[in-house]
């Protein structure tokens, strides 16, 4: 294959230049053998023509390994993410199993989820909402996954800078803000999550940004002064104490200033914590995990105490995650202390452990394993795929966002379990994270004692029993109530099981009442009063009538009056008796091509015919006629029940049938499911037929017995091929072992 692709001078340099990094930071690690390979493969991928500029113009090659340099520098992933970062972008899929072969599955696992994100950005450099579900359930397969994706897009950030469309680096700009930085924080990579941040601001509001960058640059002078004057006293006890420590200064970002100017509506001069003191210890390493965190928490109180001897500190702001650190892994004690000329001044204190957390994120515990406040993401992980596995796209998106930037509390059970949830959480949050019965059943809890209602807002520190009534059910306006994202799908999916059942059981009222008048029901006239009274979903109409804001004694004679008009033949059509009428053999069918896609004429309206009841016939089905005492004919299935005893004592009375012609018309049929009685199963299966055009649900029934469900479905279909597809589509659902027709 012919490939245009090559280097310029300057990509040339670029590249020589970060092999060097890359191999000064990594290269211990990386066998000769190893170096071979990679060279080999994008060598293999630039002959194939898998190298190609993207939308932007870069040279993949060089993109690949500014990011690869990032996620070692700045994050701190080691070989097999660098392997990974190289190859996925260059490496066809044909080499996925020299790729296996060469470097195991860690390297192939990473790669697959950067190519499956990959493609959903080939079209586009913006991801767009239908595929945003898409996106975290890559995300959430492999934790290097996310840190290279964030390290790509910080690196796609910094070169952007002189692209020209404007409009593209709008939306790629958006794109980092609303969702790479907030992953970044999450994950504990403040330093890459600020820079995200910065350069959205910069592209985004020009004006803004460079004003306070101008701003700071001015001051910088002064204020490099004022945290000497600060720090200078501070030095002086410590180095007299004999600590091992270094002092920085870190000045605020521009957007978090940016914010704060927004928030506080003030101009730059109104904004006096433009800058936090940083106080780093060093160690040296002990070899008991245990000890050294039981150290590392004495020598930063210490510290505390001889800051606040200096200083007046505010009790406030002060910030404790050395005994409870936050769920991405951050350790460090926050004070605000008043200094000099009377400014308030922010002191952050840690390790050099803590602080390269601080500054890495998660990838940092991999070098320091058994240390307490380590995990946590993976079970974050684990409840952003549940979440947005239970939600649309959009609802994905503002799950997922809701569940980034927020500050969290600590509560506990009666047992003395530890939980940690986001500020404004409340009783109904905790009781739906200890179990999906307990939260729907919850009415309230005892908190130290004290009995509240389940709106009540969880604090730091509450020790909580959930009070429970059998009486209880979740209710619409409980999704005010809850803040995590867990709750919320937990309560939704109850709700969707409710009126579900809620909609059965108003059907089967509304069939007994139309039986008392003699009339049958008929799906199709059903759905046509629905939408005649302004309807949009169904279960709105049945939960009005449940709640009585509809008469149903009116709706029934709306129906009626509905249903006498559709079924009123028009004056030009003649109507034909039953002894006119005859069906030709079904078998004789199978010769015309398009017989199974054909179904009753609209003509036979006017016949007396009828569906039998006892076997449901449908389109499609091979069927026969049986002319009954009254001269009208009831239409079988070849396969009834009562077809042998029909034809041996009937037989003069059975005609040939088959369909043929066009019809709107729907038919009732049964089905029987079996299968494991899973939470949820009721909402699986209805979410189906909800999502199939022209299939109507009519009732479900579940009865579960010994962990096993067996339930009858009855729908509307138009034909045997409808309802093929339908009963395969069920199969699928997990848990369900047998769907027949009755």
């Amino acid at each position: 294959m012919e490939n245009n692709f090559s280097f310029t001078i300057e990509e040339r340099r670029e590249t020589y230049k970060i092999v060097r990094k890359l191999l000064k930071t990594v290269g211990s690690t990386f066998s000769n053998e190893d170096k071979r390979l990679v060279v080999k493969l994008l060598h293999n991928g630039y002959k194939t023509g898998c190298l190609q500029r993207d939308i932007f113009g870069m040279n993949p090659i060089v993109t690949s390994l500014q990011t690869a340099l990032i996620a070692t520098e700045q994050i701190g992933l080691g070989k097999e993410a660098v392997i990974a970062t190289l190859l996925y972008g260059s490496c066809s899929k044909n080499c996925e199993s020299e790729t296996l072969n060469s470097f195991g599955t860690g390297v192939t696992r990473i790669m697959s989820g950067l190519s499956r994100i990959q493609q959903l950005y080939m079209k586009t450099p913006v991801i767009e909402s239908e595929n945003f579900r898409n996106l975290l359930l890559s995300f959430a397969e492999d934790m290097r996954v996310i840190l290279i994706m964030i390290a790509a897009r910080v690196n796609l950030m910094r070169q952007i800078r002189d692209y020209d469309n404007a409009t593209v680096k709008k939306r790629v700009s958006e794109e980092a803000s609303y969702l790479y930085a907030p992953l970044a924080h999450k994950l504990g990579l403040y330093q890459l999550k600020s820079e995200l941040e910065d350069l959205s601001l910069k592209y985004l509001e020009h004006d803004a940004y460079y004003m306070i960058k101008d701003n700071l640059n001015a001051t910088k002078k002064s204020r490099d002064a004022y945290i000497e004057k600060f720090i200078t006293p501070i030095k002086e006890k410590l180095d007299a104490a004999g600590f091992k420590y270094h002092i920085k200064g870190r000045t605020k970002s521009i957007h978090s200033i940016w914010q704060k100017m927004k928030k506080q509506q003030c101009g730059f001069d109104g904004i006096y914590d433009l800058f936090a003191i940083r106080i780093i210890w060093r160690l040296d390493e002990i070899e008991d995990p245990p000890k050294h965190h039981a150290l590392e928490k004495t020598l930063c109180w210490q510290t505390f105490s001889i800051i606040t001897d200096m200083y007046q500190p505010n009790p406030q702001r002060l910030r404790d995650w050395l005994s409870v650190p936050k769920s991405n892994g951050y350790e460090s004690l926050h004070i605000t202390v008043l200094g000099p000329e009377g400014k308030w001044v922010e002191v952050q204190i840690r390790t050099e452990r803590m602080d390269e957390v601080a500054e890495k994120g998660v990838a940092a515990h991999w070098r320091y394993k058994g240390i307490k406040g380590e995990t946590g993401l993976d079970e974050w992980l684990a409840n952003i795929r549940a979440t947005i596995e239970n939600c649309d796209d959009l609802q994905a998106m503002d799950e997922f966002k809701m569940n980034l930037y927020q500050d969290e509390v600590y509560v506990f059970s009666p047992k003395g379990d530890l939980f940690k949830f986001p500020k404004g959480a409340t009783v109904l949050d905790f009781a739906y994270s200890i179990h999906t019965a307990v939260g729907n059943s919850c009415t309230g809890a005892r908190i130290n004692n004290k009995i509240v209602n389940l709106r009540h807002v969880l604090s730091s520190g509450d020790q909580i029993e959930v009070i429970t009534s059998g009486n209880q059910k979740p209710k619409h306006d409980w999704l005010t109530y809850v803040k995590t994202s867990h709750a919320r799908s937990k309560i939704r999916l109850a709700l969707k099981e409710t009126q579900v059942k809620e909609s059965l059981m108003v059907k089967e009222m509304l069939e007994r009442r139309l039986k008392n008048r003699k009339v049958d029901i008929d799906e199709t006239v059903v759905n046509q009063l629905i939408k005649k009274l302004g309807f949009k979903q169904a279960t709105d109409f049945y939960h009005q009538i449940a709640d009585g804001t509809l008469d149903p004694n009116v709706i029934i004679d709306k129906y009626i009056e509905l249903k006498t008009h559709e079924q009123t033949p028009s004056s030009s059509q003649t109507t034909r008796s039953a002894e006119e009428f005859s069906f030709d053999n079904a078998e004789n069918l199978s010769a015309n091509a398009n017989a199974d896609v054909l179904v009753i004429d609209k003509n036979l309206k006017g016949i007396d015919y009828q569906l039998a009841n006892c076997c449901h016939p449908i389109y499609g089905d091979n069927v026969f006629g049986f002319v009954t005492v009254n001269g009208g004919i009831k239409i079988h299935r070849s396969d009834c029940p009562n077809a042998p005893e029909l034809h041996r004592r009937f037989g003069y009375r059975i005609v040939k049938a088959r369909w043929s012609g066009k019809s709107g018309s729907q038919y009732s049929i049964s089905l029987r499911i079996i299968g494991n009685d899973d939470i949820g199963i009721v909402n699986n299966i209805t979410s189906i037929i909800s999502k199939e055009e022209k299939i109507v649900m009519r009732s479900i029934s579940i009865d579960s017995n010994d962990g096993l469900f067996s339930g009858t479905l009855v729908v509307n279909v138009d034909d045997t091929q409808r309802l093929d597809s339908l009963i395969k589509k069920i199969k699928t659902v997990k848990g369900v072992k047998m769907v027949e027709r009755i």
